[in-house]
């Protein structure tokens, strides 16, 4: 049965704040009023909006989120103009604390994986597992893994995302011996074809096979918490990573119970932790990208919330990932579908994603994604 209504994680606040004391913490700013095409281009000539990863959109407006001390956070949006007039005219610190923010909004992001983010990428998902809640058991054997990963490249992936222990809430543990078994000649038949090949992992032992096998990318669900030697391992490996948000430390007991004084807030402070974290065991900043983590440690209220503020987290300045394929939210804020029948629900927070200015989509259904992603594309050239 679909859930309850949906509560917004924000109160809305008629004006900007007053007298914000920056030395606190807890302001964010949220990338509104987005445009695209000459729409974006003439919306910055003109001084009235940003462009929002050099050039991918453009927002013309902002919201300023502000936390409150009994949870949940307070939302004024004003125009971009009315933003910076605002905090030049509140006190140095936040006027630098806003320009620092949307000139990291505004960046041009780095190449991930060896690809260029200057539009959309698609990241195909190969689970070589008999247990993923959508599709396990379909290419747990190495050949029949291959197949699929060269099947999904040939569809549209540019990525091709492969793991070896399922995720999904109560799933039993695998032994990095028994997943570096799975994934590792996966990993190289696929990089030895010329493919972008992402390993997801929690495990270090198995980062590190993978990469050796030819893997660019680690995708870590826990963004490195979940294995001491995680972040030393990254480190040397060289591969570029996904740092992904869950709460808690077990995707077994993840759904179990969670709570967020402001989810997307919360979700924001805990990613922005782990990259200053990165770059303090010597990761390039360059070498990440951000995924919010949809659908882990987050009831359906919880991912709505974050779904309706992704573009939050262009406030770090790093590729973002979304990956809500087949998820169970979707069922349960819709007719409580089987995980097959949720291509709908997964194309339209897809394209959610994809106008918040996120520039990689991780998805079992690549023919159906590419075809969504080249329509939308043509949409926003031509506005």
């Amino acid at each position: 049965m679909p859930e309850a209504s949906i509560s917004s994680a924000f109160t809305r606040s008629p004006a900007l704040p007053r007298g914000f004391d920056v030395s606190g913490g807890g302001l964010h700013l949220l990338p509104a009023g987005l445009v695209w095409g000459e729409q974006a281009a003439a919306a910055v000539i003109a001084g009235n909006g940003w462009p929002l990863a050099d050039g991918w959109a453009a927002f013309t407006a902002l919201g300023v989120v502000t936390r409150r001390a009994a949870g949940g956070a307070d939302l004024a949006v004003a125009s971009f103009a009315e933003v910076v007039d605002w905090a030049e005219g509140e006190d140095p610190a936040l006027a630098r604390l806003v320009a620092e923010t949307v000139h990291r909004m505004g960046a041009k992001r780095k190449p991930w994986g060896g690809l260029d983010m200057d539009r959309p990428r698609i990241m195909g998902i190969v689970n070589v597992t008999p247990d993923s809640f959508s599709d396990g058991g379909e290419a747990f054997e190495t050949e029949a893994a291959v197949a699929r990963g060269l099947a999904l490249a040939e569809a549209g992936a540019e990525i091709i995302d492969v793991g070896g222990e399922s995720t999904r809430p109560g799933a039993d543990p695998v032994s990095p011996e028994e997943e570096t078994r799975r994934v590792r000649p996966v990993v190289h038949a696929l990089a030895e074809r010329g493919l972008c090949v992402s390993i997801d992992t929690r495990h270090a032992r198995v980062m590190a096979a993978a990469v050796e096998a030819g893997a660019r990318i680690i995708n870590d669900v826990t963004a490195l918490l979940g294995d001491p030697d995680s972040l030393k391992v990254a480190a040397r490996s060289g591969a570029d990573l996904c740092l992904m948000h869950m709460q808690g430390d077990d995707p077994r007991t993840m759904q179990a119970a969670p709570v967020y004084a402001c989810a997307p807030l919360d979700v924001f402070d805990h990613l922005a932790e782990r990259v200053n974290e990165c770059e303090a065991a010597g990761i390039a900043r360059d070498r990440i990208c951000l995924d919010p983590g949809i659908g882990f440690g987050k009831t359906p209220e919880h991912c709505a919330q974050v779904m309706g503020s992704l573009a939050l987290l262009h406030g770090l300045g790093l590729p973002l990932l979304l990956g809500v394929s087949r998820k169970s939210f979707v069922a349960r804020l819709s007719k409580g579908e089987a995980a097959r029948d949720r291509l709908p629900g997964t194309l339209a927070a897809n394209l959610a994603g994809l106008d918040a200015g996120y520039q990689v989509l991780r998805v079992h259904d690549v023919a159906e994604t590419a075809q969504a992603l080249a329509i939308w594309q043509a949409m926003r050239v031509g506005a």
